[in-house]
């Protein structure tokens, strides 16, 4: 089945800092390529658009901690929720400055400034994560570290189910480039009255959950839930429950780890989420109207 590209949409391309027609810009988050396109019984020349995919080099106060693969959006929202979701920074106080910079073969670099006492933590517990796409724990330098303590989320939010297929459909919404590429994962902040307050979206589902996290931490976003067009693995939970989020949203299916960790935490985690129903695994409380949709 062919994929159609609205190349004829100036407006929707340019949306991505692309030049119609031309090559993309520097920090466009898609790129023009030519295929050979094979459709049923025909074939021919064509172009596709395709996501960058570049090396992300996040830097505290001088010193390189990781490098992972991303889209080369929302980077200072990035660096944010990664420093929230990895625990090194407790809140947006303690970072006195980012600020986002060309790096080597085509990368960025995030340079954030942090506390000092954050970032002797920090050096304590270094993890060298030279990441692949959507890369997670697989650079922790201990199985010690692979697992880390999980704080236990407050209960303080509700989620009327009457939003729920609502809060679905946002992610379309918000994956601009998954729609043109066909390539990202989105994650989506839902209010509590249904509205969205906001998205980001990546190649890897870490760190579109990582984007999503910081700009909700700039934007002071507490109430409400959560979103993922991804499965909800442990490193998804982890990151949600060191930022304080206490329901999630998967689309696709948990890991075991996952309900777990989330039980433990006190968050409330349904998966296989679609139209009309879901898998609640931990914590239904939080959900109103539950008995009237099962």
């Amino acid at each position: 089945m062919t994929k159609m590209i609205p190349t004829d949409n100036a407006a929707f391309l340019n949306a991505f800092g692309m030049i119609v027609g031309g090559d993309t810009g520097l920090n466009a988050s898609a790129r023009r390529v030519e295929i050979v396109r094979i459709a049923q019984s025909t074939s021919g020349s064509d172009v596709d658009y395709v996501a960058e995919e570049v090396p992300i080099a996040l830097v505290y106060n001088g010193i390189s901690h990781a490098v992972m693969m991303a889209t080369p959006a929302q980077l200072e929202e990035f660096g944010i929720g990664f420093s929230l979701a990895e625990g090194i920074v407790a809140d947006l106080s303690e970072i006195y400055g980012i600020e986002v910079t060309e790096g080597c073969r085509g990368g960025k670099n995030i340079e954030l400034t942090i506390a000092s006492e954050n970032f002797w933590k920090l050096k304590e517990y270094r993890r060298s994560m030279t990441g692949r796409t959507g890369c997670g724990i697989c650079g922790v330098e201990s199985l010690e570290g692979a697992v880390r303590p999980t704080p236990r989320v407050p209960f303080t939010q509700t989620f009327d189910l009457q939003h729920y297929e609502r809060a679905l459909n946002y992610l379309h919404e918000i994956e601009e480039l998954g729609r043109l590429t066909g390539a990202t994962h989105a994650a989506a902040w839902v209010n509590v009255d249904g509205s969205l307050a906001g998205g980001a979206e990546d190649v890897g589902r870490h760190v579109a959950l990582d984007k999503l996290l910081g700009l909700r931490a700039k934007q002071g976003w507490t109430e409400g839930a959560l979103v993922i067009s991804s499965r909800a693995s442990y490193e998804m939970v982890q990151k949600a429950a060191m930022t304080g989020v206490e329901i999630i949203f998967a689309v696709s299916a948990p890991t075991a780890l996952a309900i777990e960790v989330a039980q433990k935490a006190g968050i409330t985690l349904a998966a296989f989420c679609r139209r009309g129903r879901a898998n609640v695994y931990t914590h239904p409380e939080r959900l109103i109207g539950l008995g009237e949709q099962a």
